[in-house]
């Protein structure tokens, strides 16, 4: 028997650890569902995803999400048909640009997530400080140990 067996072997699923797959689970569904209903492919999403942060070089951008230059030219090209971003000389250095994004980019984004994000802020108006200290503590130390596999 492996390390790994008998470690996985002695695994206890508690309601805790249950709800948080399903959380994982569920939450790789979101992008997709927005996607199809903005009729965006998933990379233009993740793009203006990207662009909600902050301005972002087409180079840049191809790097975040793992495609080549040409192809996130592609995508940012069908972004500004949409109206939903644009690019933007540097005003140093005319041969660089940056992508923005619009005003109907960020509502398409921000609107379809806007149900979900109301009822978060639902749940967690309830909580009292301590209980939302506990799920704080609790959500941190699992975004460390996802952070140990990505």
């Amino acid at each position: 028997m492996s390390e790994h067996s008998r470690w996985t072997d002695d695994w206890e699923q508690t309601s805790s650890l249950l709800a948080l797959r399903e959380l994982l689970r569920r939450g790789e569904q979101v992008a997709p569902a927005v996607a199809n209903r903005a009729g965006l492919t998933h990379n233009e999403l993740r793009t203006l995803e990207h662009l909600v942060d902050r301005p972002v070089g087409p180079g840049e951008l191809g790097r975040l999400l793992g495609v080549s230059s040409a192809a996130s030219s592609g995508i940012i090209d069908r972004l500004e048909r949409r109206g939903h971003a644009t690019r933007v000389s540097d005003e140093h250095d005319g041969r660089r640009t940056s992508v923005t994004i619009s005003d109907s980019g960020r509502e398409e984004v921000v609107g379809h997530l806007m149900p979900m994000f109301r009822a978060l802020a639902e749940l967690d108006a309830g909580l009292t400080d301590d209980e939302r200290a506990v799920v704080t503590r609790y959500l941190r130390g699992a975004i460390e140990a996802i952070g140990t596999v990505t």
